[in-house]
């Protein structure tokens, strides 16, 4: 997939390493053509100097065909802005904005936009966000028969409860991260937009549980 990155800090930096390592194609956009110098010098993807939230400087990364985007510049607003942009204006669905006040994140996620503060992140924590699947889980029984994973879901089962995806799977939904905080879901809690759904299911059935909930639920 193609990734689209605002910032070239070192949080951009190392998250563009990090998903080319995977095999996904890059372009990264700074306003300071300098900070492109945090990348290795084997780097492939695109680099771009300009605004994150200028519509011509993201066609020129590739947002069009992207599938994800990441705002992680150094300005809140700017971040917020261009994830907006990402998503309303070019249709991205995995897209996440750093932010630097935590005060911010319950506006930012009644947006629909998974937000990460400074304090706790880390870049396994961006890549749940942007990767539709294959993330990395946050838990394995010692085993590794069962894992707890963090599974992108389908804008179409917002408005559905969390008991309509363990009917559909066969999995568990072990707790929802509403607004930054963790919610433990009961027999009717619904999943509203912006919601982050942490799934306990067989390691075996991983794969297809999240490609499942990757895609549009069939009617009820």
């Amino acid at each position: 997939m193609h990734v689209v990155i605002m910032g070239c800090g070192r949080v951009g930096s190392t998250l563009a390493r990090t998903l080319e390592k995977r095999g996904h194609t890059v372009a990264i956009i700074d306003q300071s053509a300098d900070s492109f110098r945090r990348l290795s010098p084997n780097f492939s993807g695109r680099t771009i100097t300009g605004m994150g939230f200028d519509r011509e400087v993201l066609v020129e990364s590739g947002i069009e065909t992207a599938s994800a985007f990441a705002a992680v510049s150094n300005g809140d607003n700017s971040n917020i802005l261009a994830a907006r942009v990402a998503r309303e204006n070019f249709g991205i669905e995995n897209v996440v904005a750093r932010i630097y006040d935590p005060g911010r994140a319950e506006v930012y996620q009644r947006l629909g936009i998974p937000t990460v503060g400074t304090v706790r992140w880390t870049v396994d924590q961006m890549i749940r966000r942007l990767l539709p699947s294959g993330s990395e889980p946050e838990w394995r029984d010692p085993s590794g028969t069962v894992r707890l994973a963090e599974v992108h879901v389908h804008t179409g089962w917002v408005g559905r409860r969390a008991y309509d995806i363990e009917a559909a799977t066969g999995a568990r939904v072990a707790f929802l991260t509403r607004l930054g905080e963790g919610l433990l879901p009961g027999p009717d809690t619904v999943i509203q937009e912006g919601d982050l759904v942490h799934v306990v299911m067989l390691e075996t059935d991983a794969a297809a549980v999240e490609a499942q909930l990757g895609t549009k639920p069939e009617e009820l």
